[in-house]
């Protein structure tokens, strides 16, 4: 399988979970200002939406991050990127559909994109503390976000890292604090997370 990926993007989830898993893959980075792939083929051409990640399998392509990070689970089951009952599924679903809606779109796309009004920015910014309280009181005493390290870890750490660059601030949370220096020295996250950040720096001096 091929995985279209942006640097530190939320593509950076199913990166991990596929070092996670020794999944058999390839990555092509895509430029998504320019909407050029590595070998300079037209992006929407493949993707109409332009987004990351993208998946291209011998059955056909893939897309939407909580689609592909329960593919790659379900594909390398003995991983364990993902619960084997039904409840332990169902709130993996859920911790997924929080992050891609709630913290994902919600927060931190709006704080991301340039074109942003400060209206909406502000709006964004006071959706924080609801959202970080919730995670905050799931993950004390844990170490992630159900049994054992899965998909929506991925997923989370990848978009806890925006952090970085946006006003969102996660001294107030001490847990998640915690929670995300511990993913961060994880053998899959540190490998990932270092190969796509000398691309991120490679793009921006360019």
């Amino acid at each position: 399988m091929k995985l279209y990926f942006s640097p530190l993007a939320c593509s950076l989830a199913s990166r991990i979970a596929c070092y996670e898993a020794n999944a058999d893959v390839s990555f092509v980075a895509v430029d998504l200002k320019r909407q050029r792939t590595a070998d300079g083929r037209d992006y929407r051409q493949l993707n109409p939406l332009g987004l990351v990640p993208f998946l291209e399998l011998p059955q056909g392509f893939l897309s939407e991050n909580a689609a592909i990070l329960q593919f790659i689970a379900a594909r390398h089951p003995s991983a364990g990127l993902a619960p084997g009952d039904l409840v332990g599924r169902a709130r993996l679903q859920q911790w997924l559909s929080f992050i891609g809606t709630e913290l994902h779109r919600g927060i931190f796309k709006p704080l991301l994109e340039k074109t942003t009004s400060d209206e909406v920015k502000r709006y964004a910014l006071g959706s924080v503390e609801t959202r970080f309280a919730l995670l905050e009181r799931a993950l004390v005493g844990r170490e992630f976000l159900l049994e054992a390290f899965s998909v929506a870890d991925a997923y989370l750490f990848a978009v806890l890292n925006w952090t970085a660059v946006t006003p969102v601030d996660l001294s107030g949370y001490p847990a998640l604090q915690a929670y995300h220096r511990r993913l961060g020295e994880r053998p899959s996250v540190l490998r990932a997370f270092a190969e796509e950040r000398e691309l991120y720096l490679r793009e921006l001096a360019a």
